[in-house]
């Protein structure tokens, strides 16, 4: 009996259902497809092309692009070559792909579908085989089409073993420079078996994957979850048709984070302004067939499993979709503990919580509040780096998460801060911004928030607006903003309350490096920009300021 594995739970629905639908990739608006086996030969033949190329077993081979069909294949084939994947954030620049690529000593690389390849070329070292698609126009040194084409599929697949090494994540970099997590094919297939029974997940559910899957919530979330499960992948084609490939996937499992509720939540509200909401939504009949054409518009419409995750999703956004019947999950893990963590399920939820662990997860607090965790799926260290291996496990083996957490009578967990973001105002007190955060995103112009105050009695919000924002006025936006502060004030402890808030004139993104791959706002570089400010905008007259 062959080990447990994501190979061969591949495998073995290849072998029960080879003729059911397994990839849908949009071209051009209409939606390509591959069944089981067309994509198992696809990837044995990409398998056997990596052999031909010199590559052997635990050979290190990256992934650079965006989801897709193609992203899902060359992950098999290197799973059957036995070689180790390297998956890369696909809006990486040129500058940030070199070292990834050299730290983690690939020796060759998938590049498919990308947004500006040109750009991000001179990122990858000639020396690398490099096998693009032409589907994309990438297949410049090597093109896939012509491996399938050229090489016969490898029939001897890689036996995969619970101790051998899978996959080498780079974290995303909110707090500096990535770090090569190394996960092992058993950290992986336990995180499967465990969460499959635990959450009830479907079986052969229809997916839609966006979110990067060089992400460990995107990687274990959805596709391990349908290759275990037997699951159908379906993908946006652009940006600007994310939506109607969306609705027309209607997935049965679906995972966004806190940004992409937020614009889903803004869609909403320019067709129905939330008075006008609220009404429709009282009358009883109407209201249920307001709720059911939302959901199925959004492509919600048989959705079973709606996670968030990533960055914790403020109570005001999880209490209005539940009013529109979307009842939204929230799960805490991180690529160090390969989610291997807190899920809320259907039946144990408690609103605002991350809920409960899985079973087998060891959990404890430090005396300053930091979460610690253990179980067999944490990784088995950062690649290359022993002293920051080190530093991140306790004496017991237990991983520091950095959070700081409480747990309710009833076992739910609460996320309170993170332990590096605290800063310490010049009163010399501590502050904790990313519960006030939370408070603050509430509004419904704000698109990101970063509560700072280092050097000055107070602290400040640093606010960008989103689009519903940026077509108020400015009268407007002083007034909404001035009244947020007036409502959240009174129930923060003095040295926590606002003085003021300050609207930037640009937006943080991934491009202008403030934004971390996954949408998160990374606060050092955020305040690397605009401490210098803080004393002048502190001592302005008005509440709330403009850049």
């Amino acid at each position: 009996m062959a080990t447990s594995s994501p190979l061969a739970a591949f495998l073995k629905w290849e072998a029960q259902c080879p003729q059911d639908l397994f990839l849908r990739q949009p071209f051009n608006g209409n939606w390509t497809t591959w069944t089981w086996q067309q994509a198992g030969e696809e990837a044995r033949r990409i398998a056997q092309g990596l052999r031909s190329g010199g590559l052997q077993p635990g050979d290190h081979v990256a992934i650079l692009s965006k989801n897709c069909a193609h992203w899902i294949m060359a992950d098999l084939a290197i799973m059957m070559a036995g070689c180790v994947s390297i998956p890369i954030y696909p809006t990486l620049t040129a500058a940030s792909i070199e070292p990834i690529l050299q730290h983690s000593n690939s020796k060759a690389i998938f590049i498919g579908k990308l947004d500006d390849f040109t750009a991000q070329q001179p990122g990858i070292p000639e020396e690398l085989l490099q096998i693009g698609i032409t589907a994309y126009g990438t297949g410049l040194q090597h093109a896939w089409e012509d491996w399938c084409q050229q090489h016969t599929p490898l029939v001897q697949l890689h036996e995969w073993q619970p101790d051998e090494l899978f996959t080498i994540m780079y974290t995303s970099g909110t707090t500096g420079q990535p770090k090569g997590v190394m996960h092992t094919c058993g950290n992986i297939d336990r995180v499967l078996q465990t969460a499959s029974q635990e959450l009830t997940l479907p079986r052969r559910p229809a997916l839609f994957s966006y979110l990067p899957l060089s992400h460990i919530a995107e990687k274990v979330g959805i596709q391990m979850n349908g290759l275990y499960n037997g699951g159908t992948f379906s993908f946006a084609e652009t940006l600007e048709s994310f939506g109607a490939n969306l609705e027309a996937t209607q997935p049965h499992c679906f995972f966004a984070v806190p940004r992409i509720w937020g614009k889903f939540r803004e869609g909403i509200l320019k067709k129905f302004p939330e008075k006008k909401l609220r009404t429709l939504l009282g009358i009883p009949l109407l209201g249920n067939l307001l709720r059911k054409k939302i959901r199925q518009k959004l492509g919600l419409g048989r959705a079973t499993h709606i996670f968030s995750g990533a960055a914790p999703l403020s109570l005001d956004n999880l209490k209005w979709f539940n009013r529109l019947g979307i009842t939204i999950f929230q799960a805490y893990g991180m690529t160090e503990d390969c989610v291997y963590a807190h899920f809320e399920r259907p039946g144990t939820r408690r609103m605002g919580s991350v809920g409960k662990p899985l079973p087998g997860l060891q959990t404890k607090i430090s005396p300053e509040g930091e979460l610690l965790v253990k179980s067999a799926s944490l990784m088995k260290g950062y690649y290359k780096e022993p002293e920051l291996t080190a530093a991140m496990f306790d004496a017991d083996g237990y991983l520091r998460t950095g959070d700081k957490v409480e747990y309710d009578h009833e076992g739910f967990l609460f996320i309170t801060g993170r332990v590096k973001d605290q800063f310490k105002t010049d009163k010399g007190k501590y502050i904790s911004p990313a519960p006030i955060e939370l408070q603050l995103m509430a509004c419904e112009l704000v698109e990101q928030v970063c509560v700072v105050g280092m050097g000055i009695p107070q602290p400040l919000a640093l606010v960008t607006l989103n689009e519903v924002g940026r077509k108020q006025s400015r009268e407007a936006i002083n007034h909404a903003l001035s009244v947020l502060l007036q409502q959240i004030n009174p129930g923060l402890e003095h040295h926590e309350q606002l003085e003021k808030a300050v609207v930037m004139k640009e937006n943080w993104t991934v491009e202008n490096g403030l934004l971390t791959p996954t949408l998160k706002v990374k606060r050092n570089e955020v305040e690397k920009i605009h401490q210098p400010y803080y004393p002048a905008w502190f001592h302005q007259a008005e509440t709330v300021i403009w850049e």
